[in-house]
């Protein structure tokens, strides 16, 4: 799948290019020059072959027209207060950049190549004005190619990348999934290097999280119930009933392309995107739901980046595993695959997995699910077994660092899945059995307290486990 134009740019700037412009009217009103209408007129409305050599004879003029220059201001600065001239020649200067490739470097040597153009990203708060919308397709051009020419950054593209990301983001809040793919396809062009991706990061609550968001709404899980995602509660689309919240494939496939180019700086990215995003749970379920090879491919592509970075293996490891990826892997391995890179990252993703399950303990496996924020019913939860071997090790391990996190997460409402509060009222009750003698260091962090208010919870799951728990208080305090 290639990354097409957006089929809504391509109809805007064809019906731009098909108005009439009063360019005589234009010069005589002191918009534009002579000279500049000549510089237009040589190649506006002829064939493809002879606007680019036209442009390639005379490179100086073509960047003096669109940047300015020696023989004067640009024509987008000139023309500032007449929205159907720049519309016009904004469609043109990307025809421009794209029949003739010099033209680009060409531009990039000007002293400031990006100033006539970045005031238009700000031209209106309507997402649906065209002048920022053409504004942002050159920029994107002109950077991109910024970087290819030059992958150290320079203080202009930098800034020119900025208040193109700001820009962008506002797109990809918009209800039309349009305006989405044409933002999130500029994005991919733009993250070529370490760089421009550490600036996208840099603003991750208005980049990233959007297009996280896309992806939810693919799996059928809205940012309030991500929690879901872990348990596989049934509230999550299954994979017979495909992606939903109506994306389509082209937008699915470009937001986890850029995703995929974010994940080159796995070791910058991968803790945030866990912590922010749920990433590892959501890929996971998107997975299963995955419609292509080359959506499938990417997923795993960017999982086995954010799990091979050094820094990223104590932590996503063991949220991978809660979150059930290696089932997944093996059912992947189930199924006719031909892709073969895909089948190379299925299979180095499976052995790493593999690999640290099987350095695990069950203690270990416990203490990981606790420090993923997220309680599932996974088997050490109600084996008397575990608990008898490892509920002093669990209140001592790390300072105590383990019944702070069960805690933490029993400190929350969970108001979509409360699940997760009677699992956590179950782990306390074994704690007390177990360990009766450690009660007060659980009663300090305020455990007790909370297991008896969520006696009162409207959910019968959470005030039968807080019940048990309390009993197993009550039963030592009789006793003692």
């Amino acid at each position: 799948m290639s990354l097409d134009p957006p089929t809504y740019l391509n109809s805007l700037q064809n019906n731009i290019r098909a108005r009439p412009i009063p360019w005589e009217g234009a010069v005589r009103a002191g918009t534009i020059t002579d000279n500049d209408l000549k510089t237009i007129k040589a190649v506006d409305k002829v064939r493809k072959e002879q606007r680019r050599q036209t442009v390639e004879d005379d490179l100086d003029s073509y960047q003096s027209l669109i940047l300015g220059g020696n023989k004067g201001k640009s024509v987008l600065e000139s023309a500032a207060k007449r929205a159907d001239v720049v519309q016009y020649m904004l469609v043109l200067t990307g025809d421009l950049l794209n029949d003739c490739p010099s033209l680009s470097s060409k531009l990039l040597e000007h002293p400031d190549p990006y100033k006539p153009i970045l005031p238009y990203l700000s031209h209106s708060t309507n997402p649906e004005d065209p002048i920022p919308l053409l504004a942002s397709s050159i920029l994107t051009i002109l950077a991109a190619n910024a970087q290819t020419r030059n992958p150290k950054s320079t203080p202009q593209t930098d800034d020119a990348l900025s208040k193109l990301y700001i820009y962008l983001a506002s797109l990809t809040k918009s209800q039309d999934s349009g305006l989405k793919d044409i933002a999130v396809q500029q994005y991919s062009s733009l993250l070529r290097t370490k760089k421009a991706r550490e600036l996208f990061w840099s603003r991750r609550e208005n980049t990233v999280t959007p297009l996280a968001d896309v992806l939810r709404e693919a799996a059928g899980a809205g940012k309030d119930t991500d929690s879901t995602l872990w348990s596989g509660a049934n509230s999550i689309r299954s994979a017979t009933e495909g992606l939903g919240g109506g994306v389509g494939l082209q937008l699915l496939y470009h937001v986890l392309l850029t995703l995929w180019q974010l994940s080159f700086e796995a070791s910058l990215v991968g803790r945030g995107l866990q912590r922010d995003q749920e990433i590892l749970p959501l890929y996971t379920h998107l997975l299963r739901l995955s419609p292509k090879e080359k959506t499938t491919r990417l997923l795993l592509s960017t999982l086995l980046n954010l799990l091979s970075a050094s820094g990223n293996k104590n932590s996503l490891l063991p949220a991978a595993v809660t979150a059930r990826l290696p089932a997944v892997l093996a059912n992947l391995k189930s199924r006719h695959l031909t892709d073969p890179d895909l089948l190379e990252d299925l299979s180095s993703l499976s052995e790493m997995l593999e690999e640290y399950m099987s350095s695990q303990t069950t203690f270990d496996e416990y203490a990981a699910e606790l420090h993923t924020g997220k309680l599932r019913w996974s088997p050490p939860h109600r084996d008397a077994t575990f608990w008898r071997e490892n509920a002093r090790r669990i209140l001592d391990d790390d300072g105590g660092a383990l019944p702070k996190q069960l805690a933490e997460i029993m400190s929350k409402e969970w108001a979509d899945d409360k699940i997760m509060l009677a699992i956590a009222c179950n782990d306390v009750g074994w704690l007390v059995k177990e360990a009766p003698e450690k009660r007060g260091q659980l009663e300090k962090l305020g455990i007790k307290g909370r297991v008896m208010e969520l006696m009162q919870d409207k959910d019968e799951a959470v005030r039968f486990e807080s019940l048990r728990a309390v009993g197993e208080w009550l039963r030592y305090s009789f006793t003692n």
